[in-house]
Parts: C-alpha cells; structure tokens; sequence
C-alpha cells in the first residue's frame, strides 16, 4: 500500500565546490555523513513517510556504508535507491517514477542531501502547504540588497529585496502534479534549476513558505566549518541564566473517536474541539517554553483567527517555541506537564507521549515528564466535559 507521504532525497551529485575528496554526502561531520545526518532528520520529522535516496550509479559501496549508520526504525523506513542521471531534474524524475512504482503517495517532498539541519516545523509546513496549494517550496528572506549586473559588472537593476526569497528544500508537491510536470519538461527538453521552476512551467501556481535560516546547504568548505559550529550544542553548565515558564490549557471534548495529546493519537469517544488539533497537552507546553524566554504565548505567535492554522498540527507550535529557545542559545532543560481528566486514560499512552514530545522538542526523553490526575468528579474534567493541562518549562540561557 503506497504511503501518504514520501521522502525524496536527492544524493547523487559530485559536489566539488566542497572541496577535494569523497562527494559531500557521504563526508563526515562530527563522525556521520551528511547523508545519514539528513535521512535521520527526515525520518524524525515525519516517522511515517517512506524515504527514497536517488544516488549516483558509482555511490552503491558509499551509500550501502551511509544505510549502515542509521537507527533501524530510519533503516526500516527505506526503499531502494534509485540511480541518478547527468543532471539534478533527470535525478529528481528518475527518483519519483521509483516512487510510482511502488504505490502513488498524496504527497512528495524534494529534499537536498546536503540540507542535514531540516527540523520539523519545517517539514511540516512544508507538508500543510502541500496539501493546501499543490506546489510549495520554503523561503527565507534575504538580508542583504540585491544588484542585478551585466557582462561588464555594471548594475543594470536593484529588485526590492522584501519581495525576493531565497529557495531552500524540502520542496513539496502533490505527487500527481510534479511527476506530470517532470514528464512534460524532460518531453521539452528543457533544463530548470530547481523542482518549482518544473511546476511553474507546468502552469502551477508555486505557494512561498517560512524557511528556516539554520537549514542551509552544505556547499563550500566554510559551509561545512559552519555546520561543525550548529552541531556544537552548548552545554547547560555552560548556560547560567535558568528560566521557568508555565503553561495552562483546556479544550472541551466534541464528537470523534481520538483525542492529541502531546503528538499521540489516543482512542477516545469524542475529540477535543479547537482552531489546530486541539492537542491541549502541546498547547501547555508550548506556552510554558515561551513563557521562559517571556516570549508571549501561542496566540500571539500563531492566531486564532488566522484560517492558515485551522486544523493545523500543534507540533507546529512547539518547533516555533523551541527554535525560538535555540536561536537565543538556548538549551531546554526539563519539562515537567500534567493532564488532568476523568478519561481516556493517560498512563498507557505516557512513555509514548514522552517520545513525541523529546522527538519534537530535540531533547532527551529523561529531559520530559508526564503525569495525570483526575478532579475526583469535581469541576468540568470531573463531569468529563473536557480535558485541562498544566506544564512547567526549565530554560538555559547564556548570561546577559
């Protein structure tokens, strides 16, 4: 049965603007190749998504040693690789007929080998826009002023930069319409230098999302001096600064047949009713990490009243806070959440709940604790209208 989502990974490139030696995904940072760093990446933001690694014919020996470092659950994950062409498209295509032929997923995502720092919230936007726009790709925005030049150097035109984005991966399409669009440009004959290009030729309309400044892509020797720089996590003796935040939630329960619960899926008689999933655990969390960095709370950072998060995946929420955590240099060190309701019960589902949320959160699953109560029958959750959740967030920053 075909997947909902697959993975692409585009792997079989030379990459010698990285420098002398082996194709740099396969090259080591902090002792695991670039490939493998990606996959894990990939595989953790979305556990459920079959991955295809498009590889260059000479690589089998370099990506067979690749498959070996990865996690059996990443592994398990797998198809078999396809084999790339002379040019990036040609892989690309070749990458999504292997992915045909093994069942047609609603949604593909186009990912670059040498992109490693994919975190969730990204692939999740990227997946949302997808199914909300066909064609979708993520954007930062650019610092610097632009020149467009001629042959001899001269500017010839200054674009407003607030209008220009610079493209990252993952790109995310529905698989009907990129591989339509790839057949109809290789029938072409025609050469694009990235996957969107492919679907704007096909007459798609290309949706511009959040890209994330830390996902950049290993090219030159200072890029991979630079991700040797993001893997060096501080350490939390290293950040005196501790910060607490608290958290608080509550959703009533409407008709369905689960409730969310900190990224689990929990059979219940009804669901919990909200703008995004209503996942009220994640929501406490949430607000709690941003109140340590006295950051506002989730309504402020993604509003209600704005239809682009109706229905949304409430790990969305969380990634923002966490990144928000990192980009101050910033470590999380503890959180500590309680569900409160007379049902569905919490305690088989907790070790689960600690998973999803260290997973989301980047932190160890020590680092996460879940507890449940009742009201003994007293109040809203007694009287099984609803479920409320409270959690404590412990912040490290660095001084100052």
């Amino acid at each position: 049965m075909a997947a909902e989502l697959s993975i692409l990974v585009v792997a079989g490139g030379r990459g010698s603007r990285a420098g002398q030696g082996l194709p740099k995904q396969y090259r080591k940072l902090a002792g695991k190749s670039v490939l493998a760093r990606t996959l894990e990446a990939m595989h953790a933001a979305a556990p459920a998504a079959r991955l295809t690694v498009v590889i260059h014919p000479d690589d089998q020996a370099l990506y067979a040693e690749t498959v070996s470092e990865l996690a059996a659950s990443a592994r398990a994950a797998l198809s078999a690789p396809a084999l790339g062409g002379a040019l990036r498209q040609e892989s690309v295509r070749n990458g999504l007929e292997a992915i045909g032929r093994e069942g047609e997923p609603e949604i593909v995502l186009v990912h670059d080998a040498a992109r490693p720092f994919a975190d969730p919230g990204l692939v999740a936007r990227a997946i949302e826009a997808a199914r909300a726009h066909g064609a979708a790709v993520p954007g930062a925005p650019l610092n610097d002023t632009v020149k467009e030049v001629d042959a001899n150097g001269f500017v010839v035109a200054t674009p407003d930069r607030a209008r220009l984005r610079a493209v990252q991966t993952p790109q995310a399409f529905r698989f009907s319409l990129i591989l339509a669009a790839h057949r109809a440009a290789a029938a072409g004959g025609r050469e694009y230098t990235d996957d969107a290009m492919i679907a704007e030729a096909a007459g798609c309309a290309v949706h511009v999302f959040d890209g994330d400044p830390q996902n950049f892509k290993l090219t030159t020797p200072q890029d991979f001096a630079r991700a040797m720089e993001q893997l060096k996590a501080p350490s939390l003796a290293d950040l005196p600064d501790v910060r607490m935040g608290q958290g608080y939630d509550v959703h009533a329960f409407a008709a369905g047949d689960k409730v969310w619960l900190g990224g689990v899926a929990i059979p219940h008689s009804h669901a919990l009713a909200g703008h995004s999933d209503a996942d009220v655990l994640m929501h406490a969390v949430t607000d709690a990490v941003l109140g340590a960095i006295a950051e506002g709370d989730i309504g402020a950072h993604f509003p209600p009243s704005d239809p682009q998060w109706k229905g949304a995946a409430s790990e969305i929420f969380l990634v923002h806070a966490c990144r928000l955590v990192r980009e101050r240099g910033g470590m999380i060190a503890h959180i500590d959440a309680t569900v409160v309701c007379e049902a569905p019960k919490i305690g088989p589902h907790r070790e689960a709940i600690r998973a999803s949320l260290a997973r989301i959160m980047g932190i160890d699953v020590g680092r996460v604790a879940i507890k449940a109560t009742t009201t003994e029958k007293l109040g809203f959750t007694g009287r099984g209208e609803g479920i409320a959740a409270l959690a404590i967030a412990t912040v490290r920053l660095p001084e100052g």
